[in-house]
């Protein structure tokens, strides 16, 4: 081979990448010592762009497709190398190609909780995760803000700074969108749509474009959701229902109780009172909704309201509790006719045999059985 080949064969007449990679976003194409001769053959291929670099300086950028490497292809080249009239000799110039196609799977997440404030649950810790799309949108303007020498830049060399900015929007958005805490997870598609179009100025900046952003999971403590679903089931149920299952639920309880009857009779009457004063809570409920009007005349009576007494339970003070209720704890052994009891207008506490509203319930309990 003579000199002359040899020569020859250090110019570089093609220029072209092949990506073989999913995530590469900027590739120098290595010449090393070697020169780009005048008419090289320049391949840019789909979701490519490819941007010469003189002396750090940029200068020229292809879009995709062929062209032949000229003083009317590199009109900003051909100004700062001075070629006023075409050129012959081979020349010099860094050769960036950037892929321009969407970068898919890019997950983004909360490394720390974020602190809100809610009105109902006072403050809250939440979490949050999911992924986005990127993309080169400006090849010059991405090399010189980020990539700057760097001869292979991948996604990942900027995702710690895109998720850092994404988890600070975030941050921002969720305190200002004034939701309450348990529909995070029922508009997690709007969220995501807002911060998309909130996000979309700070990625521009680099030269680059959020091609989308989705929101997968927001969480929160386990006690806040426990809290949440409880209110959920209080608005779609029967007060007086919820109030019976409790008062079931305590009774259950107290019988599995080891300590014996004493126990058990003070878990039912815990239950009981439970169950009155929930019941008074829904009256109370009922009683604030507007009620319908009545024609003249068509008033009915007042209904009349059982007598509730208080009762010394184990030593301890509980209900009020309705006849009803108090027929029940008679049968049970937990209210005996020496159990004090007491309601509005007695001036003092009295045994329950002694009051005459109350009295008559025991006339069907036999009396206790005496020693021998």
């Amino acid at each position: 081979m003579g000199l002359f080949d040899k020569l020859k064969g250090e110019f570089i007449d093609i220029v072209e990448w092949l990506d073989p990679t999913n995530d590469t976003l900027v590739y120098r194409f290595e010449r090393y010592q070697n020169e780009i001769k005048n008419g090289a053959k320049l391949t840019v291929r789909e979701g490519q762009a490819a941007v010469f670099i003189n002396e750090g300086q940029i200068a020229d950028v292809f879009s995709p497709g062929m062209y032949s490497l000229t003083t009317e292809n590199l009109p900003i080249l051909s100004t700062l190398k001075g070629w006023k009239y075409g050129f012959n000799s081979p020349f010099k110039a860094e050769v960036y190609f950037v892929s321009t196609r969407n970068i898919t799977d890019q997950r983004w997440g909360t490394k720390n909780p974020i602190i809100l404030s809610d009105p109902r649950f006072g403050m809250l810790e939440v979490r949050a995760f999911g992924t986005y799309v990127l993309r080169v949108k400006d090849p010059a303007v991405f090399i010189r803000e980020v990539v700057g020498t760097d001869g292979h830049f991948t996604a990942e060399d900027i995702a710690d700074q895109l998720r850092s900015m994404i988890v600070s929007k975030f941050t921002d958005a969720i305190g200002e969108s004034n939701l309450p805490v348990e529909a995070f997870a029922s508009q997690t598609n709007e969220l995501s749509e807002f911060l998309h179009e909130a996000i979309k100025p700070n990625f521009e900046f680099f030269g680059l474009e959020l091609s989308r952003f989705i929101i997968e999971n927001i969480s929160m403590p386990e006690e806040v959701k426990k809290e949440i679903f409880e209110l959920s089931r209080l608005n779609a149920i029967d007060l007086s229902k919820l109030a019976q299952l409790k008062a079931a639920k305590s009774m259950e309880k107290a019988a599995e109780n080891p300590s014996g009857m004493a126990g058990a009779g003070m878990g039912m009457g815990m239950g009981f009172a439970m169950a009155n004063q929930m019941g008074q809570a829904f009256g109370q409920q009922q009683a604030q909704q507007p009620q319908q009007p009545v024609s003249p005349g068509a008033t009915p009576p007042p209904i009349p309201q059982e007598p509730a007494f208080y009762a010394v339970i184990n030593g301890q003070q509980a209900g009020p509790f309705p006849i009803s209720t108090l027929k029940q704890m008679v049968s049970q052994n937990q209210l005996t006719r020496e159990t004090l009891v007491w309601r509005e207008g007695m001036a003092n506490w009295q045994a329950a045999g002694s009051v005459s509203d109350i009295s008559n319930i025991f006339g069907s309990v036999p009396p206790p059985i005496p020693s021998v």
